[in-house]
């Protein structure tokens, strides 16, 4: 797994502008490899729970002064500004992250793949082009990206400062399902976790070496696999039985609810159908629409539209679009 150096520029208003999805691209963008630069576009004080991310991120911001009518304009001008300069002066970037969807950077996504950049773009689905997320060398749609981690309540915030094994775990499997490959190397892994957490160390979980933590993962997680190949400590994931996981005519409609719940939870008031089907299938392996009785999946989305759980929309490209009750 190479490390990429990555220059991010996040438009506040298309990443939603809450914590917790700033700290999911964060960590999307340091599983691939260092921040060097960082920058929000739209900062205002109704931000100003974002301060200590930001901070200790290093992020800086371009702030939100309203005047006319085309604020909105500038901001994307300033943000086109400051990518094609940092890809001009600094040559230890080589990728740049993009939180946007909007089609009006695809002349910058263009332009930097020109140079020879790499080219990340996140974005919510209702606000993504197809034009911007096909320009991209990478796009990742955030709700993905959110719906892969789980609740955490304070107590387990604070259990996870101290060093708890079943958080780590999670974070692990998420590393380890962003990988191209199959397989890592135990000593790429804990770069990964280092750049994520800097102040990551095997002795805060009672492990003399990252060997012996990795041994202990394995033996709690379901998923995790760890074998030595040569002199080198190797990790993967495997398939777990979810033969007990799965959906019926009796209880798709709550699973359904608990899903469309999560993304309203983290702040999304759309989704698009693709992206429920995708967390559905994470949390069921075995979905299948017509084993429930239904020929299609959007006649699923139709009968939750009945049931109150979401409005089916249609957007300008046509495309359907869930706006969650």
């Amino acid at each position: 797994m190479g490390k990429s150096n990555f220059a991010v520029f996040v438009d506040l208003e298309n990443a939603g502008g809450k914590e917790a999805m700033l700290r999911y691209i964060i960590e999307k963008v340091k599983i691939r490899g260092d921040i060097l630069l960082g920058k929000v576009y739209g900062y205002t004080d109704r931000y100003s729970d974002l301060k200590q991310v930001l901070l200790s991120n290093t992020f800086n911001v371009v702030p939100s002064l309203r005047y006319g009518k085309n604020q909105k304009n500038n901001l994307d001008i300033q943000l086109v500004i400051d990518a094609m300069e940092v890809a001009y002066v600094n040559p230890l970037i080589d990728s740049f992250c993009i939180v946007s969807g909007d089609s009006d950077y695809t002349p910058l996504v263009g332009k930097l793949k020109s140079m020879g950049k790499f080219v990340l773009g996140i974005s919510r689905s209702e606000a993504a082009s197809n034009i911007f997320i096909n320009a991209c060398n990478e796009f990742v749609f955030l709700e993905n990206v959110a719906a892969n981690k789980p609740t955490k309540s304070k107590a387990k915030e604070d259990r996870a400062a101290e060093g708890d094994l079943s958080e780590l775990i999670s974070t692990v499997e998420t590393i380890l399902e962003d990988q191209d490959s199959e397989q890592i190397y135990a000593s790429e892994l804990k770069d990964t976790l280092t750049r994520l957490r800097p102040d990551f160390n095997e002795r805060s979980y009672g492990c003399s070496t990252f060997g012996k933590l990795m041994t202990r993962m394995a033996a709690q997680s379901q998923r995790l696999r760890v074998w030595t190949e040569g002199s080198s400590l190797m990790l993967s994931l495997t398939n777990p039985d979810d033969a007990a996981a799965t959906l019926d005519k009796n209880n798709w409609i709550p699973a359904f609810r608990a899903a469309l719940e999560r993304f309203k939870a983290d702040g999304f008031d759309r989704v698009n159908p693709s992206i429920l089907k995708a967390t559905i299938q994470s949390d069921y392996p075995n979905f299948d629409e017509r084993a429930i009785g239904f020929k299609r999946f959007s006649d699923m989305m139709k009968k939750l539209e009945k049931e109150g759980l979401v409005v089916v929309e249609m957007d300008e490209a046509h495309t359907m679009l869930l706006k969650i009750c």
